[in-house]
Formats: structure tokens, sequence, C-alpha cells
């Protein structure tokens, strides 16, 4: 899985993370004083970004965390199919793939798209 390692203390709101294997867009990052006994704590609220799911973190700051490597690609759509899929190749390498719409949006052929990509999972952006 590609990812790199930073310190909790270097995340902010909108970047990514990874949490219990799953990579995540982080939606809040709060922390908390050190205490008597301890260090600073770092709370973070994050959405899966391919699966929709929240998931929360709380670690030091000072702790090591995954971050992914998540890619932006430009696609143009081949093909739709029943208004929930589209037929997209990417603009790069020539592959053609399916991916599922999002909700409310319908595209035609032709149209170009911005996606996500980390290793074999993709999503429209």
């Amino acid at each position: 899985m590609a990812t790199k390692q930073v310190e909790v203390r270097d995340l902010d709101e909108g970047s990514y993370v990874m949490i219990d294997d799953v990579a995540c867009t982080i939606n809040a990052y709060s922390t908390a004083k050190p205490g008597k006994h301890g260090s600073a704590k770092a709370r973070v609220e994050a959405e899966g970004v391919f699966d929709g799911k929240k998931r929360n973190l709380s670690q030091p700051v000072d702790a090591k965390i995954r971050v992914p490597i998540i890619n932006r690609k430009q696609g143009q759509v081949v093909s739709t199919s029943g208004g929930d899929e589209a037929q997209v190749m990417d603009l790069e390498t020539f592959d053609t793939f399916t991916l599922a719409l999002p909700d409310g949006v319908s595209m035609e052929p032709d149209d170009e798209i911005e996606y996500l990509e980390m290793e074999s999972q993709r999503k429209i952006v």
C-alpha cells in the first residue's frame, strides 16, 4: 500500500490519513493540552475516501501515523449505463474501466472528469 509516515501534529483538515487501514479525508482535527502525566493528544474525525464511512482516531501528537498517497487523475467518459455507472478512459494511459457515478450527477460521453486513484480503488471527484 502506498503510504508515508508523518507525525499526528502535522495533519490538517482536508488532508488524508489511514485509519483502520482505510484511506480517509480529515473533517475535524483538535488537540488537547498535555495532562499531568502525559503528552498532548490529538482527536481526528475523518470520512473514508472510497466508502464514505465516518471514523475517529485519538493519538498523542508526537505519534507516527500513515498517510496514503492518492493520485488525482484526468479521464474521459466513453459511455454511461443505467445512469449509475460510467465507462471511463484514463487520459494518460488510455486504460478503460467502470466507475460508479456520484449521486445526482449525470454525465454524457466525451465529458472530461477528475478522479482519485489509490492502488485498485477509484472514485469520481
